[in-house]
């Protein structure tokens, strides 16, 4: 492998719209984000299914859901 090719990772803070602030490896300094683990409606199960035609219904119907 080649030397000196690949970038400096340095220790640094990330932090959301939300307040939550966490520490990762990144090539930056400072990082800030509009969207975390912490209020991601995925993470925090507010998360709505999006039915397009039936197919949720379906899909539970046929296995039994």
């Amino acid at each position: 492998m080649k030397k000196n090719i690949h970038p400096n990772l340095i220790e640094t803070v990330a932090k959301c719209a939300c307040g939550e602030s966490f520490s990762t490896l990144s090539t930056r300094e400072n990082i800030s984000v509009e969207i975390c683990s912490k209020c991601h409606p995925f993470y925090t199960g507010k998360a709505k299914l999006v039915d397009t035609g039936g197919r949720v219904e379906k899909f539970n119907k046929r296995y039994g859901f």
